[in-house]
C-alpha cells in the first residue's frame, strides 16, 4: 500500500537533512557543473572564451581575497583581529620608545660622566692618535697688522679670531672668509688722553667663555675692557705697576684675572667694573697666565723659574719648579694639568699635584749656531686642545725653518710624544686652538712679543689658520669595533 502524500520517509528525510531535495533546483547548479566541464588541465593552456568574460568579469585577487575575507570573516572575529593589530602596535611603539629611552639615557649619563670628569680635571679624550699633518695648500694666511702679532683669541663658538700686534692695533676677523670685521687702530705714544684704543704694544688678550666682552693689556700698565660684538670700548682698569703681560676670564663668568711684569695677579669684576683683590708671590716678572670653571688660575714667573697655582678664594698658592731657564708661556689642558715652554727650549707637561713637571722633552724644537755653540731654539708660545691628549708648542726662530710642534700626552698625562710638525716662518708669538679642534691658529712676527732682540726679515707678519685633518677611518678597524 502506498504511503500517504503527507507522510514523510526515511529516503526523503536524508534528502531534507542533507539539503539535496531532488524536488528543488538551486540557482547555479547548472553554471557550476559547465565550469567543471571547462575546467582546464593546466594554467599554460588556460582558454577564456569572450562569452565567459561578459558573463563573469575577472576580479583581481587582493579584491576578490578581501570580498572572500569580508563575507566569511563575523563581526567578532573582526573585533578580534582589530584588537589583535592594535596590541601589535602597542607593543611595537612601546619596543622603539624603550630603544630612543635607553639611547637617551645612554646619551646623558655619557654627558654627566665627562662632566664629572673634566670637574675632576682627568677628562682625557684621546684625538691625537687621528691627527695628520695639513698639505701647504690648505693653510690660510691673513694679513693686517703692519708689526709683528703679539696674541691672538678665538671666540667660543669658533668664528670670529681677535688679534693685537706691536702696531698698538686690534682686529676682529672672520674665520670662514678671512676678512676684517673691525679694526681699532693703535695711537702714538703721548695721545692717550684723546685716543680710543692703545697706544703701547699690546702684550695679552682674553675673551669671556659667552663672548661678551674682549680684555687687551699693554706696555703702559692699562687693561682695556671691549664689547666683543662691535669691538666698542667699555672701560679701562688702572692699578698695574708694570706692563700687563697675561689676561684670563674664568670659565662661565666674567671674573678677569691679570697678571704683570709688576709680579702681581690682580682679579677684577667686569660686569661691575670693579677692582678685587690683589696677589703677590713671583719673584721676577709674569710672562703668561691662564684660567679655566675652577676659582685659581696658573702663572709662568719668567727668570724666578716657578709655574704658581693660586687659589683665589683660598689665597693661597702652590709652587712648581722645573725648567732650567725663563718660563715664558703656560697654558692649562684641564683644571688638573698644564703645558710650559722655556727660553731653555724645553717644554714640560704638569699635574697641579706633583711639584715637579710629569715629562719634560729638551731641545724640543732643536738647535741653531755652530758646532760647539749650539743654543735651543726659544719655546715662546704653548696651547692646549682642552680635555684632549694634544697640546701644541712654537719657537721663536731667528731662522725661517720655525715651526709649530704638536704633541700627543701620553695615558694619563705621562709623556709628551711629537705628532708632527707645521712650517711656519718667523716667531710664533701666540697658538691657540679652536674649540672644535678642527684648526690651530698662530700668530706670527718678525721679533719676539716680548723685546727685539733680533729680527727675521724673511718672515710675514699674520695669522696663520692651520687645519686639524683627521686621518680616514680604517675599515677593519670599524668591522673589529661593530
Amino acid at each position: 500500500m502506498a504511503a500517504p502524500f503527507f507522510m514523510k520517509t526515511k529516503d526523503s528525510i536524508k534528502l531534507v537533512k542533507k539539503g539535496r531535495n531532488p524536488a528543488i533546483k538551486r540557482k547555479g547548479d547548472a553554471d557550476k557543473s559547465k565550469l567543471r566541464a571547462k575546467k582546464p588541465n593546466s594554467k599554460h593552456n588556460e582558454e577564456i572564451s569572450s562569452d565567459s568574460e561578459t558573463e563573469s568579469p575577472v576580479v583581481p585577487r587582493k579584491r576578490q581575497a578581501k570580498e572572500e575575507y569580508d563575507y566569511e570573516e563575523t563581526p567578532q572575529e573582526k573585533k578580534l583581529r582589530l584588537a589583535k593589530l592594535y596590541l601589535d602596535q602597542l607593543k611595537e611603539e612601546e619596543e622603539d620608545k624603550a630603544e630612543e629611552d635607553l639611547f637617551e639615557t645612554d646619551l646623558v649619563a655619557g654627558r654627566l660622566q665627562e662632566e664629572v670628569l673634566e670637574q675632576k680635571g682627568t677628562l682625557q679624550r684621546l684625538i691625537a692618535k687621528d691627527l695628520m699633518p695639513p698639505d701647504a695648500s690648505e693653510i690660510r694666511v691673513f694679513r693686517g697688522h703692519k708689526l709683528p702679532i703679539t696674541c691672538l683669541v678665538i671666540s667660543s663658538d669658533d668664528k670670529y679670531i681677535f688679534s693685537a700686534a706691536k702696531d698698538c692695533a686690534i682686529i676682529k676677523w672672520d674665520i670662514e672668509s678671512g676678512k676684517k670685521l673691525h679694526t681699532v687702530p693703535g695711537g702714538r705714544k703721548g695721545t692717550e688722553d684723546r685716543h680710543v684704543g692703545h697706544t703701547a704694544h699690546v702684550l695679552c688678550m682674553a675673551i669671556s667663555s659667552d663672548g661678551k666682552y674682549l680684555a687687551t693689556g699693554d706696555m703702559n700698565k692699562l687693561i682695556m675692557i671691549w664689547e666683543a660684538e662691535t669691538c666698542k670700548h667699555l672701560y679701562t682698569f688702572t692699578g698695574h705697576k708694570g706692563p700687563v703681560s697675561g689676561l684670563s676670564f674664568r670659565k662661565g663668568t666674567h671674573d678677569l684675572y691679570s697678571a704683570s711684569h709688576d709680579r702681581s695677579i690682580k682679579v677684577w669684576n667686569v660686569d661691575e667694573n670693579a677692582y678685587v683683590e690683589t696677589l703677590f708671590g713671583h719673584q721676577d716678572a709674569i710672562t703668561g697666565l691662564d684660567s679655566l670653571s675652577r676659582e685659581c688660575c696658573v702663572t709662568a714667573g719668567g727668570r724666578d723659574r716657578s709655574v704658581r697655582v693660586w687659589k683665589i678664594a683660598e689665597e693661597s698658592q702652590l709652587v712648581f719648579h722645573g725648567h732650567e731657564g725663563s718660563i715664558d708661556c703656560i697654558q692649562l689642558i684641564n683644571e688638573e694639568h698644564m703645558i710650559t715652554g722655556a727660553d731653555d727650549g724645553s717644554v714640560s707637561l704638569w699635574s697641579v699635584n706633583k711639584k715637579k713637571p710629569l715629562s719634560t722633552v729638551k731641545k724640543a724644537h732643536g738647535c741653531h749656531g755652530d758646532a760647539g755653540l749650539e743654543q735651543p731654539h726659544w719655546v715662546a708660545s704653548v696651547a692646549a686642545l682642552q680635555n684632549s691628549d694634544t697640546v701644541a708648542s712654537g719657537a721663536s726662530s731667528c731662522s725661517h725653518n720655525s715651526q709649530v710642534q704638536l704633541w700627543k700626552c701620553g695615558q694619563n698625562y705621562r709623556g709628551l710624544q711629537p705628532l708632527f710638525s707645521v712650517p711656519v716662518p718667523g716667531f710664533i708669538n701666540s697658538l691657540k686652538f679652536s674649540s672644535s679642534g678642527q684648526f690651530l691658529v698662530a700668530g706670527v712676527g718678525q721679533e719676539h712679543r716680548l723685546g727685539r732682540w733680533w729680527r727675521l726679515k724673511e718672515a710675514k707678519n699674520g695669522i696663520y689658520v692651520i687645519p686639524l685633518k683627521r686621518k680616514p677611518p680604517n675599515p677593519e678597524e670599524a668591522k673589529t669595533t661593530e
